[in-house]
């Protein structure tokens, strides 16, 4: 398997995509597959650069066995396109932010919106929880387990 690089994106990094790179991260390494596929998370906007995550965030990931330990950074077209195999949107303003930064149209084939991979959550995208409550945040959790789940599924198919 040639190794795979998965970027997670949503819009200031310190919820759904730090939380996405968690969850894939240890679903990576309880499949023994850390050295195939590697995992990243970024922004659209720059609000939150050099922040950890939001602490509710890292808590209700924490009961599920996630540590969720990335800083927050901003979306770099120049770099990120080129790097990441999979750039994986939380909703559909970041997919359309992400991508119109895409200005040749040279990386359309890496750009996905995270609820395509969903087997079992049937939503069109995952709901930003900044503002909800501790319901919000689980909801997020279990969007994010499935859609980590057909990723990973996708990617390890893809690689056969």
């Amino acid at each position: 398997m040639n190794s795979t690089k998965i970027l997670f994106v949503c819009l200031g990094n310190i919820c759904r995509s730090p939380a996405a790179e968690a969850i894939m991260t240890k679903k990576i390494l309880d499949s023994d597959m850390e050295w195939d596929i590697s995992v990243d998370s970024s922004g659209v906007m720059g609000y939150h650069t050099g922040e950890p995550a939001d602490m509710r965030m890292k808590q209700h990931a924490n009961l599920r066995g996630y540590e969720i330990t990335s800083i927050a950074r901003k979306f770099n077209p120049g770099k990120d396109f080129k790097e990441f195999d999979y750039i994986i949107t939380m909703d559909d303003e970041n997919y359309r932010d992400i991508t119109s930064m895409d200005t040749e149209g040279n990386y359309t084939n890496k750009i996905h919106k995270m609820m395509k991979f969903c087997k079992t959550n049937k939503t069109d995208e995952v709901p930003d929880p900044y503002y909800e409550g501790r319901e919000g945040f689980e909801k997020v959790l279990n969007i994010l387990e499935d859609a980590c789940n057909g990723l990973l599924e996708k990617i390890i198919d893809d690689n056969k």
